[in-house]
């Protein structure tokens, strides 16, 4: 029986026996040091390597009976030299055991035998691939650079906007697996991700909310972005988030777009809700008209669903309910609206003809987005690039979409309003580097000679010899059109204008503006209220980058924010200089 599973007579004795035992122990483990053994010194008069196959038994012998005299010198010697002589030395099959014990072969599977190596590296593959699956995969976008002599294609920035849970993310993500952009793979796991949570619905849409929180709750908070390609254009998707609590961000995407998407829901009480005063469909299609959208594709979604069932009926209710109000927005509904029905979740009719809905005769959604005429573009124009967001990656980083101008490597620009002159070090279109681009394509730029923490989104990236303005009090043209009470001068609200936001005051009213004949009235008057058209003057907290209306349409647009909803909108008439 072992003596530790036996009770003691008394606890001192037990102690006294285990400190014996350990001081024992001790002496005979120093005494096993050889504390007087001879320095490694390498055999340079070593015998030549000779491979295993060609080895005689003679080396084998000679290497059995050196000295016994010296086994810590023996052994170090022989640890040293199995790398090298991979013949059959003890030191080699030292090295083979090793292996045995970490990784034992199982029965039947490729890891026994003389294909042990084979098998552990096989296993080792396996377990690289399973890590790799298991970390948080966000969508790789397959990104193809074009062959160095194929025509630039026109990059087109489309806009996805519409009420909270309309189907946005979905239909972004579908055309991104229908063109190829998103692997089967990525979109099978996502699958299987959103049936755990039951939320199998929503996997589509998690190509593009790439963050957790989005995914959790289903919304989409921040502008989401991906590209895909057809035959004549290169597409930016740019995907809003729909609840009022993100308009802000939505702003800022639609203000980089040159198409707008209204996603809107078909299915009985949504397409209600989205379109009812305190829903997003009206007040995302106002602003996308304000930050310059001219052509409106209004995508009637959810056309699958069992209380709709592609029903004609309903197709054309939502059309008229949404018509005039587009129509009273500023859309003109023969050239810029074009009506489409949809399914996002099936992607029935978003890049192939649908045989269920006969009625519907136009071409699907993709076809029908690279049918669209080419937009006018001012390439030779001064260089103009909001920024949107900044980031340190080797540098600093900045995005934007370029409005104007071109801009290509080693260039000398200039960051307004700070005056900081930089260098572009290296231009990402859509993640492809390029040497050189042009307006309308959403950019990454390296620059040199600034700081990340001197950047803010809303700064203009120009040319030296043709700055933007800059300045803080401005006057505009501006229409309230949401507001319960009367604005008087020393009105607060927040401004966005192009990619900037900033706090803004209504310093003084000029007059007012006839709806229908423009004319101005001769008095200054004392407040204005909802629905009318009124010229002030406005004064921002800080220094911001704009242009009037008549020169530069883009940088000149803005609308008037105040408690989470949208109370004007206006057009930038003139710059007012400072006083010293």
């Amino acid at each position: 029986m072992d003596l530790r599973d036996t009770a003691p007579d008394s606890w001192e004795q037990e102690e006294e026996d285990v400190e014996a035992g350990d001081a024992t122990g001790l002496q005979s483990a120093l005494a096993a040091l050889n504390v007087n053994a001879k320095p490694f010194v390498p055999n340079i008069n070593a015998a030549v390597f000779v491979p295993t196959f060609l080895q005689s038994t003679p080396t084998e012998t000679a290497v059995s009976d050196t000295s016994q005299a010296e086994p810590v010198a023996r052994m170090e010697v022989s640890e040293t030299v199995a790398p090298v002589e991979n013949g059959g030395t003890e030191a080699d099959m030292a090295v083979e055991d090793t292996w045995e014990h970490k990784e034992e072969p199982r029965e039947g599977e490729p890891g026994g035998g003389a294909l042990g190596e084979a098998g552990f590296i096989e296993e080792a593959r396996e377990e690289e691939e399973m890590m790799e699956e298991e970390e948080e995969e966000l969508p790789v976008l397959k990104v193809v650079p074009p062959p160095p002599d194929a025509p630039k294609k026109e990059h087109v920035n489309v806009v996805f906007i519409g009420h909270v849970d309309a189907g946005k993310s979905t239909i972004g993500g579908q055309i991104m697996y229908l063109t190829g952009m998103v692997e089967k793979r990525t979109l099978e796991k996502y699958e299987r991700e959103a049936k755990e949570k039951n939320r199998e619905t929503w996997y589509l849409s998690w190509a593009l909310d790439t963050n957790q929180e989005e995914r959790d709750k289903g919304k989409t908070v921040e502008v989401g972005r991906a590209y895909f390609e057809t035959e004549k254009k290169h597409f930016t998707i740019l995907d809003a988030p729909g609840h009022k609590s993100f308009v802000p961000n939505m702003i800022g995407g639609a203000s980089q777009a040159d198409l707008a998407v209204l996603v809107i829901s078909a299915r009985k009480g949504e397409f209600e809700t989205g379109f009812e005063k305190g829903g997003q469909t009206r007040e995302h299609a106002m602003l996308a008209k304000t930050a310059g959208v001219k052509h409106l594709i209004i995508l009637v979604n959810k056309m699958d669903d069992p209380t709709v069932n592609w029903s004609l009926e309903r197709y054309e209710e939502c059309k008229e309910k949404l018509v005039p109000f587009l129509k009273k927005v500023g859309f003109n509904p023969k050239k810029d609206i074009y009506f489409m029905p949809c399914s996002g979740l099936t992607g029935a009719n978003l890049k192939e003809p649908l045989e269920e809905c006969t009625w519907y005769t136009g071409l699907p959604f993709i076809p029908h987005l690279d049918s669209l005429p080419s937009f006018s573009r001012i390439i030779d124009g001064p260089v103009r690039l909001p920024i949107v967001d900044k980031y340190k990656d080797m540098g600093t980083v900045i995005l934007g979409k370029l409005e104007s101008g071109s801009i290509f490597k080693a260039q000398q620009l200039v960051m307004m309003p700070n005056r900081h002159t930089v260098e572009v070090l290296s231009l990402l279109s859509d993640e492809v580097e390029t040497d050189e681009a042009v307006p309308g394509e959403n950019l990454k730029l390296r620059l040199k000679g600034i700081e990340e923490e001197e950047i803010l989104p809303g700064f203009i990236l120009c040319n030296a010899e043709n700055l933007c303005h800059s300045g803080r009090t401005f006057d505009a043209q501006i229409v309230i059109i949401e507001h319960k009470s009367i604005i008087c001068p020393g009105y607060n609200a927040v401004l966005h204008i192009h990619t900037c936001i900033e706090e803004i005051q209504i310093t003084a009213l000029i007059c007012l503006v006839d709806k229908k004949t423009g004319e101005k009235s001769k008095t200054r008057p004392r407040f204005v209220k909802q629905d009318q058209v009124c010229i002030a003057r406005l004064r921002c907290a800080g220094t911001i980058c704009l242009e009037t209306f008549k020169d530069f349409p883009q940088m000149g647009r803005f609308t008037l924010r105040d408690e989470g909803k949208t109370i004007a909108i206006g057009k930038v008439l003139k710059l007012v200089p400072e006083k010293d």
